[in-house]
């Protein structure tokens, strides 16, 4: 029952935190500009300026426009779109997906790889390996994304080796499948920004690991050193770092915003880099509410995975 309450309080709090998202990105998306304005032109005729917002629904309170948006991201409707009167739903829906392929792809390659790279390097502590991955580690940890995939379209799609396209070639209603290829650079991208946070948090818990008590009972016992380090101390060093990593997935998800743009993939990044131009607030509000879902869905699993794989924590709830 314990865990249950915590699960309980996390997800209270989550949807706490939300509405706190949904009241900050419906105000600041109002201050975008006048859609009507950008959408009539400056010499439109007050008549016809009144018209438009009664379409649009502007006339209305603040308050009644928020609980009207509110009500339909709720509902699955988050309203049209202010520059071409389309449902929002059919202009990201197949970006939505795009992106999501996308981040998942980075996360199946970046956090197994990082875990390894991890726990490899405590293994082999001030080692060659050890000194070598940490700093490379390091360099890659204060790059930002974009810079990494300028250097990675340098290398791989341009000026030294011409081995790769240096954008996506995606149609609309194309599967971002169809377009390996076009996927390499913007993947490797995210999973060299994702990897070496990861990584580092995974050495460190692991060497804090093979210091302690339990593991050291377990070599005193006679137990095999292949077994003593992946069944009694990866799966104890996992434990801090699952916090790392929903951060990092959550990341990924912000991270899709830049890195679609560079490389041109059709995803809800270009659909935000579009939509705030043209003031399109409805567009701009659920690709910033979907974002901060998964940061929350994110951080809520961590959570959880962390009550399950820690013992001590799990005894501490009961």
């Amino acid at each position: 029952m314990g865990i249950l309450k915590f699960i309980v309080r996390r997800v209270a709090l989550g949807i706490g935190t939300l509405i706190i998202v949904s009241i900050v990105v419906f105000a600041l998306t109002n201050l975008l500009g006048d859609p009507v304005t950008r959408i009539l032109g400056r010499e439109a005729l007050p008549a016809t300026v009144a018209a438009k917002r009664a379409e649009l629904g502007l006339d209305r309170s603040v308050f009644e426009q928020y609980g009207s948006w509110l009500q339909g991201m709720l509902t699955g409707d988050p309203g049209t779109s202010y520059s071409n009167g389309a449902p929002v739903m059919d202009i990201v829906g197949d970006r939505i997906k795009n992106s999501l392929f996308l981040m998942a792809l980075s996360a199946a390659i970046s956090i197994p790889l990082s875990l390894f790279l991890g726990a490899y390097s405590a293994l082999r502590r001030d080692k060659t390996f050890d000194r070598i991955m940490s700093n490379q580690l390091l360099v890659f940890a204060a790059m930002p994304e974009f810079v990494v995939g300028a250097l990675l379209t340098v290398l791989l799609a341009t000026n030294v080796w011409t081995v790769l396209p240096a954008v996506s070639r995606i149609r609309p209603g194309e599967t971002p499948w169809s377009d390996l290829d076009g996927m390499v650079l913007p993947v490797l991208t995210l999973a060299l920004a994702v990897t070496p946070h990861v990584g580092r948090t995974m050495r460190a818990s692991m060497i804090e690991v093979l210091e302690s008590d339990y593991v050291e009972m377990a070599r005193l016992k006679g137990m095999p050193e292949r077994r003593v380090l992946w069944h009694h101390a990866f799966p104890n060093a996992v434990g801090p770092t699952l916090q790392v990593i929903a951060l990092n997935i959550a990341y990924l998800a912000g991270g899709v915003v830049i890195v679609e743009s560079l490389f041109n993939f059709r995803g809800i990044g270009i659909a935000l880099r579009d939509a705030i131009p043209e003031a399109n607030a409805p567009v701009v509000q659920f690709i910033a509410m979907f974002i901060a879902g998964i940061y929350v869905i994110c951080n809520l699993t961590a959570d959880v995975a962390t009550i399950l794989v820690t013992p001590r924590l799990r005894t501490r709830l009961r």
